[in-house]
């Protein structure tokens, strides 16, 4: 029975991470998909840079909204590893997203939503770290792998089980291997920076 549970937290955190905002609102408010400009990534840098702050606006609500779902739903359904696992899963709809071909995002914003649901000590300590190092490289993508990175570490500090740290890991992971492009150029020196005015901009 716990295992139906599980399924069911996984299936409907999938399809609610699914739903990629960028995605949507490029094409219903500007008639274009945001995969097929910019760094073609289905998130919300991208969708700054393509389109404007108010879709950027919409996409960060959107991404936000359901990853809070997909652990709510998850923690009603099965209290125990129910969050955890529908957040996972959200995570994962948003990088291979069913409704848009498998093609979505790099999943940075709504794996930091999925983390502060899972521990908000934990998810406000990544989160500072993204900020910290953003704000001195201006590269979204180092702020991106390095946070990801912290919270393995910080999960395995603060004495958390098994499954929070295994779950931790695959999110690391997934954000690593989505970012591949971006640190090879960063390796190389060619990495984008983040920019608020007219010129490149990170291609997170």
């Amino acid at each position: 029975m716990i295992i139906l549970l599980l399924i069911l937290c996984a299936v409907i955190g999938y399809l609610l991470g699914s739903i990629n905002s960028a995605v949507i609102v490029g094409k219903v408010f500007y008639k274009k998909d945001v995969r097929e400009y910019g760094s073609k990534n289905a998130g919300l840098t991208n969708t700054l840079r393509v389109f404007d702050k108010k879709a950027a606006v919409m996409v960060l609500v959107g991404d936000i909204l359901k990853g809070v779902m997909a652990c709510v739903i998850g923690s009603l359904i099965s209290p125990q590893y129910g969050l955890i696992i529908g957040g996972l899963m959200a995570v994962i709809g948003h990088n291979w997203p069913l409704y848009f071909k498998f093609k979505g995002g790099k999943g940075v914003l709504t794996s930091a939503t999925v983390i502060l649901m899972f521990d908000w000590k934990i998810g406000l300590i990544v989160l500072g770290i993204f900020i910290i190092i953003v704000a001195i490289t201006k590269y979204v993508s180092l702020g991106s792998i390095l946070a990801s990175t912290s919270l393995v570490i910080f999960a395995i500090i603060m004495g958390k089980d098994i499954v929070f740290i295994a779950v931790s890991i695959i999110l690391a992971s997934l954000i690593i291997y989505r970012h591949k492009q971006n640190v090879k150029r960063l390796l190389k020196g060619e990495e984008n920076k983040l920019q608020f005015n007219k010129g490149k901009k990170s291609d997170s």
